[in-house]
């Protein structure tokens, strides 16, 4: 009977470390912050996908105006992301992220009240509301450099998963609270269908306030470390900006050189990620075609379902969504880091070809099914492939340029897809979007499975590997002593 309570043990402690939340407890709180600042803002852009499309319809935009607004808006968080996230190590990564938690809360009180598309498009550009239900703005970027900042290699695939698993979680939660909200209010006497909607951007205003206060609770940790070589000034250069930076020891006489902003990222490591940015952008071109946003109005003018059913349908959908990234660090572990990213994206891209073909319900949902519980689980491992490969003082630009790239591509899918649903051809923008993920995943398994990683993290964080190895060994002599 002894042998019973043993071997439970042993498998919680094993579940405890393979699922990842033994790293994730070691990083400590201020992981968990991040990830609940982002959880945060997930369920609001899920609340919001759901009903921007529907309400722009009820407000009498024609679907081409819908889909500009979508790559307006896109266009609009390039700018502002390729400024902020270039900007953020020198400004400080925890105050950028409470401007940006004011601006949400901001821009959710405007979209309560009016009805004017430019008015609103100023705001959702300001504010970055999410008109596709990705989270396509500057502030990803910030946390997942964070992230990387705060974890090591063996500790950074398991804490970049939950970070993709919670935030997919609360994309769930918006999207599913949503549709109910809205049909809730809509049996109300007295409100009607455009009311309802403005009233779901009171959830922006409040997980606005919610990111404002998990940021202010966040360490110095979070904070980029300055070396003597690095200073503020520097890092708060922008792209388009030229920086000056001296040499080692320059000499009094010797004026420094000027440097441009790309010059302050390692040869080594544009040569890497030029490729990687060339195949994200072509994934994202094909997202932004076949948003969230975007694929339920497809749902809603094919199969004309209410909103409670849209909402369970598309929450459904996230909560696999949710499930299948929590297996996405111990796939990174044992499969690795490419092979994790091509293997899971590939079916979801050829479950995006093939979603408009079917005439039923029942096998477009499972289509939408596959898509949506596979297509996250790339996004960590994603993430910490980059940081794989950069230095760590060059991981918040990386990714920075790299979530600009993809906002960029991403913004002209709305408007393609806009203007073939005018034309009723939305079913095309599926083929052509699948098409294009299929290219992504192929160029990405040709021109990366050789690739050397974390060449420039050998001796780093050596004490924190360290304490997690001893751990092992603490749980491999309890397991010997049981069994003894």
């Amino acid at each position: 009977m002894s042998g019973h309570p043993s071997s439970f043990i042993k498998t919680v402690k094993w579940l405890y470390h393979e699922s990842g939340i033994a790293s994730l407890y070691l990083t400590g709180r201020d992981a968990w912050l991040v990830i609940l600042s982002r959880t945060c803002r997930m369920f609001a852009f899920g609340a919001v996908s759901l009903t921007i499309a529907l309400f722009f319809s009820e407000l009498g935009f024609s679907d081409f105006r819908i889909g500009l607004f979508m790559s307006l808006t896109l266009l609009g968080d390039v700018v502002l992301g390729l400024v902020i996230t270039l900007m953020a190590d020198g400004l400080g990564r925890r105050r950028v992220l409470f401007a940006g938690g004011l601006l949400m809360a901001v821009s959710g009180g405007v979209f309560c009240v009016f009805e004017n598309f430019w008015i609103l498009l100023l705001a959702a550009v300001v504010g970055v509301v999410s008109a596709s239900g990705a989270d396509f703005g500057p502030f990803r970027a910030i946390e997942e450099s964070m992230l990387s900042h705060i974890t090591t290699p063996k500790t950074r695939a398991d804490v970049l998963s939950w970070y993709v698993t919670c935030s997919s979680l609360g994309s769930a939660a918006g999207t599913e609270l949503a549709g109910r909200f809205v049909e809730r209010l809509k049996q109300r006497e007295g409100w009607s269908l455009v009311q309802t909607y403005h009233a779901t951007f009171w959830i922006y205003i409040v997980m606005g306030g919610l990111n404002m206060i998990s940021t202010l609770s966040m360490s110095s940790k979070c904070e980029v470390e300055k070396t003597p070589t690095e200073t503020s000034d520097e890092l708060a250069q922008g792209l388009l900006h030229d920086s000056d930076e001296e040499e080692e020891e320059p000499s009094p006489q010797q004026p420094p050189k000027t440097k441009g902003r790309f010059s302050q990222i390692s040869q080594s490591t544009r040569h890497v990620m030029y490729k990687l940015w060339f195949l994200l952008t072509v994934d994202s071109l094909a997202d932004g075609m076949v948003s969230q946003a975007l694929t339920t109005y497809f749902l809603d003018r094919k199969f004309h379902l209410s909103k409670t059913s849209l909402g369970d349908i598309m929450s459904a959908a996230m909560i696999l969504a949710t499930v299948s990234t929590i297996f996405a660090g111990p796939l990174a572990r044992h499969l690795g880091l490419l092979n994790t990213m091509v293997f899971t994206h590939l079916p979801s891209s050829v479950a995006v070809l093939l979603f408009p073909a079917p005439s039923g319900l029942v096998v477009t949902i499972i289509l939408l099914f596959i898509r949506m519980g596979l297509n996250n689980m790339d996004q960590a491992p994603r993430a910490a492939f980059i940081a794989a490969v950069v230095k760590p003082e060059e991981r918040t630009a990386v990714m920075g340029i790299t979530s600009t790239l993809r906002t960029l591509a991403m913004a002209t899918g709305p408007s393609f897809t806009g203007a073939l649903a005018g034309r009723e051809k939305f079913w095309i923008a599926f083929v052509v979007g699948g098409v294009l993920r299929i290219m992504y995943d192929l160029g990405l398994w040709s021109m990366f499975v050789n690739m050397r990683l974390h060449a420039h993290e050998t001796h780093h964080d050596a004490g924190q590997r360290m304490s997690i190895d001893e751990e092992d060994v603490e749980m491999m002599r309890q397991s010997a002593e049981h069994q003894a």
